[in-house]
């Protein structure tokens, strides 16, 4: 699979209903322990509560058009999420590597997504606390996962420069 080299953009608000389909897609190919009525009421959630206007966002393109988007907030990623189609092409790293960039190093992640946990476990991530809930009160439990401030992977090493830990 071809990796696409990519430039992080920031995210203005009329490009939140592309952000929406980018979600749906991804949430469909990654959260099969949703059923459609409860991906329903997430996306509705989603454009009643302005959930993208509480974040930073930024996003990648390919061909003009946003393939993938981070929403920050504090020092947490609140959201990462892929058109399907471009998933393991080297853009969550890149979105990683700019959230440890502007001093991100917390994450929450759905138990049941195994895949999204070993991915941020790869980078640097590790499991501090386990909510029984998500943030909505459905039982579907929560990781909530922060960056080893030692943690010397690709994102953050450079043995040629001095290392500042934070």
């Amino acid at each position: 699979m071809k990796y696409i080299q990519a430039n992080i953009k920031n995210t203005l608000s009329a490009q939140h209903d592309q952000l929406l389909n980018i979600w749906e897609k991804s949430i469909r190919a990654t959260h099969d322990f949703l059923n459609e009525q409860q991906i329903l009421q997430i996306k509705e959630l989603i454009i009643k509560h302005h959930y993208f206007d509480h974040v930073q966002l930024f996003h990648v393109e390919h061909e003009q058009k946003i393939i993938g988007f981070i929403g920050l907030a504090y020092e947490k990623i609140e959201m990462l999420f892929i058109d399907p189609q471009y998933f393991h092409r080297g853009i969550e790293a890149i979105f990683i590597q700019h959230a440890v960039s502007l001093g991100i190093n917390e994450v929450d992640v759905s138990e049941q997504n195994t895949k999204a946990l070993a991915f941020y476990q790869k980078h640097g991530f590790h499991q501090i606390a386990r909510s029984e809930m998500d943030a909505e009160g459905n039982p579907f439990p929560i990781l909530h996962l922060r960056r080893k401030s030692e943690a010397m992977n690709d994102l953050d090493y450079h043995p040629t420069e001095s290392i500042q830990y934070k």
